[in-house]
């Protein structure tokens, strides 16, 4: 798997590789950019009072790390353990450990060929941030941040905004877009931002969605003094268009390359964070360091 993951991606071309697996015969799929690596099923330790879909830790090379069974998580059958694999993620600046039934290949896929999870009828549409139509199968891409966030009971994710001096002096007056395609993650930004004095926000479910309103003032050139947009928040992985190649796309544009744009994601790791340096970047910010968000939007509007 490592050698695999080695083959990084060029910044900002709205692609991405996945690792396929299936739970109950059920075909999902994660970005190997969030896979440190998939081994056989080790030895796991209970932890008393714990989620249900937590079934305890694991220890791998000598590093702590919880274990998540995502068959309790979707309510699907389990398999015997013996049978499942490991998939070691890290995303949240956290290792996680997923354990599911059996684990494919690599595919490399554009982001334009996810569709939005609404169009699912199979229960799973929560749990869901899009679907791949691949090889005559449809496979699920799922938002591990929600899950997460869920099973953690919402303690890695700390909305408390740190004021800036001065208060909420002008915050109110700037209009910010953002780019995220997780109903939940979109609220805990809406929740940060007002608390924080920001009103004037614009969601976008996805890159694309979002670009298509940025490139109409581009051509309207209501942009050259920033009354319209003074900040872009976008998620990376997201359906149609990713947060790279939206960032990348703008700063390439002579005005869009004057907007100052935060990549909030869960890959903002140290092995990527020179994606998004790469693309134009103006900064980056782990979703669970989401307090720290008012303090960097706040040195790049105020």
């Amino acid at each position: 798997m490592s050698e695999e993951k080695g083959i990084l991606l060029q910044s900002g071309t709205n692609e991405l590789e996945i690792v396929t697996f299936t739970i109950a015969e059920n075909l999902f799929c994660i970005n190997v950019l969030k896979v440190k690596e998939i081994i056989h099923p080790l030895e796991v330790t209970p932890v008393p009072e714990s989620h249900a879909a937590i079934e305890g830790v694991t220890q791998v090379r000598g590093e702590i790390i919880p274990v998540v069974n995502l068959s309790r998580v979707m309510g699907l059958p389990e398999k015997e353990l013996a049978d499942t694999k490991f998939i070691i993620t890290e995303l949240n600046k956290m290792k996680i450990v997923f354990r599911v039934d059996e684990v494919h290949r690599i595919q490399r896929i554009s982001w334009e060929q996810i569709e939005e999870p609404e169009k699912l009828s199979i229960g799973l549409e929560d749990l869901a941030v899009g679907l791949v139509k691949l090889e005559g199968k449809i496979i699920l891409l799922l938002d591990y941040e929600k899950i997460i966030y869920e099973i953690s009971g919402h303690g890695d994710f700390a909305i408390t905004a740190r004021e800036k001096e001065g208060g909420q002096v002008n915050r109110a007056e700037k209009v910010i877009y953002i780019a995220e395609d997780s109903q939940m993650l979109r609220q805990l930004l809406e929740d940060t931002l007002h608390e924080a004095g920001y009103q004037n926000l614009h969601f976008f479910v996805n890159g694309l969605e979002a670009d298509e309103h940025i490139q109409k003032l581009f051509a309207e050139q209501k942009m050259k003094t920033f009354d319209n947009l003074h900040l872009l928040i976008t998620d990376i992985e997201m359906p149609q268009m990713d947060g790279h190649h939206l960032t990348k796309k703008i700063k390439e544009n002579e005005v869009g390359r004057n907007l100052p744009i935060v990549i909030f994601s869960s890959l903002i790791t140290e092995d990527l964070h020179h994606k998004g340096e790469n693309v134009g970047a103006d900064a980056q910010v782990s979703k669970p360091d989401i307090h720290q968000l008012i303090s960097i939007v706040d040195d790049l509007v105020l």
